[in-house]
């Protein structure tokens, strides 16, 4: 198995785990909560959508990967498209960024 698809692998494993906030407003509250571990941003969100997660996410020190497409992030987790998703466990973000093998953008 390749490491992108473990990486969204993992993601559906956070979601069926009930660790895994996905879609924008879902992200943020996550992120300014101080609830998540690691944001994902898909590569084909908007710059605006970008720039705010990155901001955000440098800002509160939350690791954050700019990775995959909308399509995929939504098909990771079961649902439609996504633009952003926020791991709500240690162990999985940390898991997720060594198969994502990107280091934060």
């Amino acid at each position: 198995m390749d490491n992108s698809r473990k990486a969204l692998n993992l993601l559906g494993l956070a979601e069926k785990a009930g660790k895994l906030a996905s879609g924008e407003f879902q992200t943020e509250t996550a992120v300014k909560k101080g609830r998540a571990y690691l944001a994902v941003i898909a590569e084909d969100a908007s710059e605006n959508t970008r720039k705010k997660f990155r901001s955000m996410c440098e800002y509160r020190n939350v690791p954050c990967i700019v990775r995959f497409r909308k399509e995929e992030l939504g098909r990771a987790a079961g649902k439609d498209l996504r633009s952003s998703m926020a791991v709500l466990d240690e162990h999985l973000a940390a898991a997720f960024r060594k198969a994502a093998g990107r280091e934060e953008e």
